[in-house]
């Protein structure tokens, strides 16, 4: 409970801020969300939802609540975030002066997943395989070879940068601070995943990097992840029956959670429980696999492992490379794609597959976890050797990232054999031909939840999500269906700290076309461009695809595309610095990119003074996800795009509209080049949900 003790802290707290930061101007809106933290907070399973505009001082409001709270009940904060420039915002500044202005000496640790840390047995066996007589594949059989093509000059002299930054202690193994750039082959070869990590039993356990981060946040009062990390960790089976979590990062009965950008969390808790299998390449390493165990094998010199011999073992592995060939002979004689799609796909309607494939399916979940218990054996013995040397490393991280592939495959046969509950959403469940015509066989749950009602409402002792746009003008329905959340939870959209009506105009030009025609749009976008952008100021143009992106851009006169900065040209934040660059040189700039350049971009002042929207940002159609997640809600009498699409094209709309005010100096104008909005019944919805900025929306001539 919320102790007079918890609130005195907190008002002393912010106190401090007031007194101690220059220029601070007290806010109505963070005032209330500092109180709707703790109250949240310091109940047991509390749980609150908040919308706080740019501007709010939202993370500085959960720190002050969030850490009081956690100080006072002897438990941590976590903070989970959905980008990497926030979480280095809260490391490297909002922390630290928290912590400075209050006078509080605390520990803080960044908690990041094993892939974002150098492994060091990896980096020596990359380092080792260098050497003149090592064949590229440290002396053994192809299948541990660790390099696909032959190092050049830069992939050898990186190596031996961070090979002796590493042995100096001048770095700390973190791939994001590392000395040296690598390439993404290199990065590969010298990080690991769960699979191939043999724990305690690796020779550099105790000098490793990621080892070392999971000691600092067992030790850290606040706790700064992605929420990938943070997902991974609850849909873990913890250490007592039926219960969740607690394996990388603190247990959550002992944890507050803050999910800062919350708006990601129900995409990437879906992410969590997507499977795929590539066929093709799936027998293609079965293969390679047997020859690994055959090495496994001598190794060890065992006779039997796992209760199977080696010709046993290889039958295993037979059965399963013939089963997968017979199910894709099944899908090919069942599915002839059209050969005009770009993107071919078969998606079973409301999750329901042929009812051959799922026989099959049910074949290869036993088959596969078959080998799974088996390789596991194999596995175990060759990492119980007392001196198996390099060969043994090899052999053992190989064979951990088997069975990592194993699992995903195993994932996918079950999630396409086993039956839906009866009062949930189905799984959706699909095939796709890939570019290289290798059939690819996908499942995915439609909606997120159910498994965070298990895994996070109900498991955590206090949970707040907060993000600048969370609902479809305060509606928070969509959210709270999407993210399963408890009804007693408090939801609450708090004002702008801004004056949009007088900083920001929202314009919707009279235009001839609607998006649905796609090339003509088009055209009329790149007329609209060229004859009203002022293009020697600091402007952002957002698509909802690739392909409109390009036409546009095709459609515009040289000198104009020669002040374009288009997304994919470069990576976003040379973009954006360039961009940045060319404002402050009096050039003028115009960014032109897609949905992650709607939310997130922080382009304050001169940088962007007009924002345009091509058109509303209404998800894809054919994702199949959506669409299975659509039928269902039909089949129950629903209506999917009431639900589901409009409220979530809200939402983006509004975020989009939130790349122009950044500061209370900002001025500027949002155009919006889909006459949807004034044509279409649920336009003037959309329209309403808008921020209260000036309207000028044109008559149709």
């Amino acid at each position: 409970m919320l102790t007079d003790a918890i609130k005195d802290a907190i008002r002393a707290a912010y106190t401090r801020l007031k007194d101690g930061l220059p220029g601070f101007r007290a806010r109505a809106s963070q005032g209330r969300m500092i109180a709707e933290v703790a109250k949240a907070l310091a109940e047991a399973g509390g749980a609150a939802v908040i919308e706080a505009p740019t501007g709010t001082g939202k993370s500085m409001a959960y720190l002050i609540a969030g850490h009081a709270v956690a100080r006072a009940q002897k438990k941590k904060l976590l903070i989970a975030t959905a980008t990497v420039a926030l979480q280095e915002q809260l490391v490297q500044r909002d922390i630290p002066l928290y912590l400075s202005l209050n006078g509080i000496e605390a520990k803080v640790a960044l908690a990041k997943g094993r892939g974002r840390y150098v492994c060091p047995r990896n980096l020596l066996m990359a380092g080792n395989s260098l050497a003149a007589d090592a064949q590229m594949g440290l002396g053994f059989d192809t299948d541990l070879a660790l390099w696909t093509r032959p190092p050049d000059a830069r992939d050898k002299a990186a190596l031996g940068k961070l090979l002796t930054a590493l042995d100096t202690g001048s770095w700390d193994g973190d791939m994001d601070a590392a000395p040296e750039p690598v390439g993404d082959m290199v990065r590969g070869m010298i990080t690991t995943s769960a699979g191939g990590c043999t724990g305690r039993r690796c020779a550099q356990f105790m000098g490793c990097p990621f080892f070392a981060a999971r000691r600092a946040v067992a030790d850290a009062e606040i706790i700064v992840a992605n929420q990938d990390l943070v997902l991974a960790d609850l849909t873990m089976p913890g250490s007592e029956e039926d219960s969740w979590g607690g394996v990388i990062l603190p247990k959550p009965d002992e944890t507050l959670y803050i999910f800062d950008e919350g708006h990601h969390v129900a995409a990437k808790a879906i992410d969590r429980g997507t499977a795929e299998v590539f066929m093709g390449a799936a027998v293609r390493q079965l293969s390679r696999l047997g020859r690994q165990v055959h090495a496994a094998y001598s190794l060890t010199d065992k006779e039997s492992l796992g209760k199977l011999s080696l010709d046993q073992g290889d039958e295993k592995l037979q059965e399963l490379s013939n089963a997968l060939e017979e199910l894709e002979r099944e899908i090919r004689l069942g599915w002839v794609p059209d050969p005009g799609e770009s993107e071919p796909m078969y998606r079973g309607s409301m999750g329901r597959l042929p009812e051959s494939w799922v026989e099959h399916a049910r074949i290869l979940a036993v088959y596969t976890a078959e080998v799974q218990r088996w390789l596991n054996a194999v596995r175990r013995a060759v990492l119980e050797m007392s001196e198996g040397g390099p060969t043994q490393e090899a052999l053992s991280r190989e064979l951990g990232m088997a069975l990592e592939r194993l699992e995903r495959q195993s994932r996918c046969w079950r999630a396409w054999s086993t039956s839906d509950h009866e009062h949930a959403p189905p799984l959706a469940r699909w095939v796709t031909l890939a570019n290289d015509q290798q059939l690819v066989c996908h499942a995915s749950a439609v909606s997120a939840a159910g498994m965070l009602r298990s895994v996070l409402w109900g498991n955590a002792s206090g949970v707040v999500m907060t993000s600048a746009t969370l609902s479809a003008g305060g509606n928070f329905r969509h959210f709270a269906d999407a993210v399963g959340l408890p009804d007693e939870a408090v939801t609450l959209s708090l004002p702008s700290p801004f004056d949009l009506a007088s900083q920001a105009r929202l314009e919707v030009p009279a235009m001839r076309t609607l998006p649905d025609a796609r090339d003509a749009h088009a055209e009329e976008v790149g007329e609209w461009l060229a004859e009203n952008l002022d293009w020697d100021a600091g402007n952002l143009v957002l698509f909802t695809s690739r392909i409109k992106l390009d036409r546009v851009l095709q459609k515009l006169p040289i000198a104009m595309v020669r002040k374009v900065r288009a997304q994919g040209s470069l990576g976003k934040s040379q973009l954006v610095a360039e961009h940045c660059a060319d404002i402050e040189a009096g050039k003028g700039s115009t960014l032109f990119g897609l949905a992650s350049f709607g939310e997130g971009l922080d382009l304050p002042g001169k940088f962007c003074e007009t924002v345009v929207i091509t058109q509303l940002p209404f998800a894809v159609p054919t994702d199949p996800v959506g669409a299975t997640h659509a039928e269902w809600l039909e089949s129950r009498g629903r209506n999917p795009f009431i639900e589901v699409t409009i409220p979530e094209a809200t939402r983006l709309l509004i975020q989009y509209c939130g790349r122009l005010i950044r500061s209370e100096a900002d001025r500027g104008r949002i155009v919006l080049l889909d006459r949807r909005v004034v044509v279409k019944r649920y336009g003037e919805r959309m329209l309403q949900a808008l921020p209260p900025f000036e309207r000028a929306i044109e008559r149709a001539a």
